[in-house]
């Protein structure tokens, strides 16, 4: 019998940072491949309007708020997962902080607090969480969305750049020690891209027209872009593809 290699589904896939950006384009993409998608941001109505929108468009969505950097909010989504699916296939940690954009020299507490709450511990409790319900089915797989940044820190982005350095790390430490297990640990590594998380970059001309300069590309991504990788690493397209990372930058590190 023929397999649909990217066929999700009846697959419960829990995508952070899906009102917006390129975790919408990610919950949407999954959803049209079958997944029942959970929507999760730390504002609720932002996360219901997505939802709503995949449903009508005949895809299977809910709304769960939750902010990663918050430990109590990591512990009662994955515990209403529990009562409502009674299981958790894909969790794609793509939910980030970036609120400081200047010298490295000039960075405070309170800015580094938010971007490591987030970025590292956020991401890190989270894949535990998802892990130890994975390991009790079987398997499943964990995507993180780390940064082009993690490979080459972006200049007025350290503290950024430097959490997302760390995300690659914590993808192959967790798909070394999860692997026995059945599950499954990658990483998508964006390049500059449309979204209102980086407007600090695109919406600046002069900063914009230098960045472009080194993109092989000549151009911006669209969110929609980078939803086709995180469908192939979720996938069983990618089933002996664990540990690893994957750039899509329109060759912006090549």
């Amino acid at each position: 019998m023929h397999k649909e290699l990217f066929d999700l589904s009846g697959k419960v896939a829990l995508v952070t940072g899906a009102s917006r950006g390129i975790g919408e384009a990610i919950a949407r993409l999954l959803a049209a491949y079958g997944a029942r998608v959970i929507v999760s941001s730390r504002k609720i109505d932002a996360c219901e309007a997505v939802a709503a929108s995949i449903r009508a468009q005949g895809g299977d969505a809910s709304a769960m708020a939750c902010h990663v950097g918050d430990m109590a909010q990591i512990d009662a989504i994955f515990s209403e997962i529990k009562d409502k699916f009674g299981r958790i296939d894909i969790l794609v940690n793509n939910a980030a902080a970036n609120p400081y954009f200047g010298h490295i020299l000039d960075t405070d507490l309170a800015a580094y607090d938010k971007t490591v709450d987030v970025n590292i511990r956020g991401y890190f409790f989270m894949s535990i969480a998802a892990g130890k319900m994975m390991k009790e089915q079987g398997g499943g797989v964990i995507l993180n969305t780390a940064s082009v940044n993690g490979i080459s820190p972006g200049a007025m982005q350290g503290i950024y750049s430097i959490t997302k350095a760390a995300v690659i790390s914590m993808t192959k430490a967790f798909a070394k020690e999860c692997g026995p297990l059945n599950i499954r640990v990658n990483a998508l590594l964006p390049g500059l891209t449309e979204t209102k998380f980086a407007s600090a970059l695109t919406s600046n001309e002069k900063i914009l027209k230098t960045a472009l300069k080194q993109i092989p590309l000549g151009r911006t991504a669209q969110p929609e872009e980078m939803a086709g990788t995180v469908l192939y690493l979720v996938s069983d397209a990618s089933s002996y593809t664990t540990g690893t990372t994957i750039t899509v930058d329109g060759g912006y590190l090549s």
